[in-house]
């Protein structure tokens, strides 16, 4: 008699109180992976979605057809934008924990995920984050107080106080609205690029999404959509290992990468190093370029680890062992960088500890300047009138009502 069958329930590969273990991760020298032609049809890359694209080598060189040759100068740009993502990112979490916000999402070991592919898309071209993508802002320029003031809901918040802290948008800079209803955003980017498509336009989107949340139905009917209309976008698919208290087995990646996911739907998949800034720029690079010649979308799996808590709500040593992070065989992103420009001969120790301390200093400075304009707890407040705005092209008269009822209570 055949043996009855089991269900497989996944099992992360260390528990609290154990070794960590990455022994599950496919890995690939750098260099080893050759570049296609940006045009080659989804069944002739398939290889791209299996392997591991890499550039910076064990001696923190540039190696391989992927390496997108970069300046030194831009690579400093680089650099900067990713401390200083995370030097923000340490001063809320720190601001959370004193009681001045009441909730942040810590971008910590992912910078480079988002930071290099910013630097590699251009200005025009649209931007659907998810929740742990603060380093676009930074990288197309943005002041970080308008961010600290969206996490403060003060007078200043580009929110008007009516979206939960790090839910930013930016309409001048062409980044779309944080949702907190995950993978909202990908069937958004792929409507967008399609418009874009439809207008003759040469821009392209780009959206960004956990490994855990391609298994909501919205993931696929954007792969589907985007399949079948070549629409130029590129969908990041950040694998950073957990999807809040989840290992990522749970999403299927034990059975498969994340990146297999696109041929299944004719659509190049892309398996990268997420924490090496040379391989997620020219990767993105590649997309971009196929998008905007006609040859479709491009799925990109960020393979890269979410070194923090999932949020200031959540505490990872229930989940996993305390110090993994220093186990993740892909390093620190920022420390990669680092060590690839002092190879250089572009970059030293002396600088990396002077930009660290200047970024400590502008960071604090616009801190100060942010709780100016309010607070959760103390004044300047936000004008109640703005309630009725931005909701209907026209105000309609039962709310023009509403609102001369409460400016009578107060007074106004």
């Amino acid at each position: 008699m055949p043996s009855a069958s089991r269900l497989h329930v996944p099992h992360p590969p260390a528990r609290p109180g154990e070794q960590a273990d990455f022994s599950y991760l496919k890995l690939a020298p750098a260099g080893s992976v050759a570049r296609p032609d940006t045009r080659a049809p989804a069944d002739q890359v398939a290889h791209l979605a299996t392997t591991l694209v890499r550039v910076l080598d064990e001696n923190h060189r540039a190696v391989g057809p992927w390496d997108p040759h970069l300046e030194p100068t831009e690579l400093q740009i680089g650099l900067r934008h990713m401390m200083t993502t995370r030097a923000l990112d340490d001063r809320m979490q720190k601001a959370q924990r004193q009681g001045k916000v009441s909730f942040y999402i810590r971008s910590m070991g992912e910078e480079a995920v988002s930071v290099a592919a910013a630097m590699a898309l251009r200005p025009g071209d649209m931007l659907f984050p998810s929740y742990r993508q603060q380093g676009l802002h930074i990288a197309r320029g943005r002041n970080v107080m308008d961010l600290m003031c969206q996490c403060l809901s003060n007078s200043k918040d580009m929110c008007k106080g009516r979206q939960m802290p790090i839910m930013y948008h930016w309409g001048g800079g062409n980044i779309f609205s944080v949702s907190g209803n995950l993978t909202t955003q990908v069937p958004q980017a792929v409507g967008w690029a399609m418009a874009a498509a439809i207008k003759g336009e040469d821009h392209i989107a780009a959206t960004w999404t956990g490994e855990g949340a391609t298994a909501e139905a919205d993931f696929h009917h954007a792969m589907t959509f985007a399949a079948v209309y070549r629409a130029p976008v590129i969908i990041n698919v950040v694998n950073n290992q957990w999807a809040i208290s989840t290992f990522q087995g749970f999403a299927g990646g034990e059975q498969q990468t994340f990146a297999a996911r696109g041929p299944g739907y004719g659509i190049p998949g892309v398996r990268v190093d997420g924490n090496d800034y040379l391989a997620v720029n020219a990767v993105t690079q590649w997309a971009a370029e196929r998008a905007r010649t006609g040859a479709g979308a491009t799925l990109i799996e960020h393979v890269t680890y979410r070194a923090g808590p999932h949020s200031t709500s959540d505490d990872p040593s229930r989940y996993r062992p305390k110090d993994e992070f220093k186990s993740f065989p892909l390093g620190d992103p920022i420390e990669r960088l680092k060590h690839h420009l002092i190879a250089l001969g572009a970059w030293s120790e002396e600088q990396h500890r002077a930009l660290e301390q200047e970024l400590e200093a502008l960071v604090s400075e616009q801190w100060k300047e942010s709780v100016s304009y309010g607070t959760m707890t103390e004044g300047p407040s936000l004008d109640p009138d703005t309630l009725f705005d931005d909701v209907f092209k026209e105000v309609p008269d039962h709310l023009e009502r509403q609102r001369e009822e409460m400016r009578k209570l107060r007074g106004a």
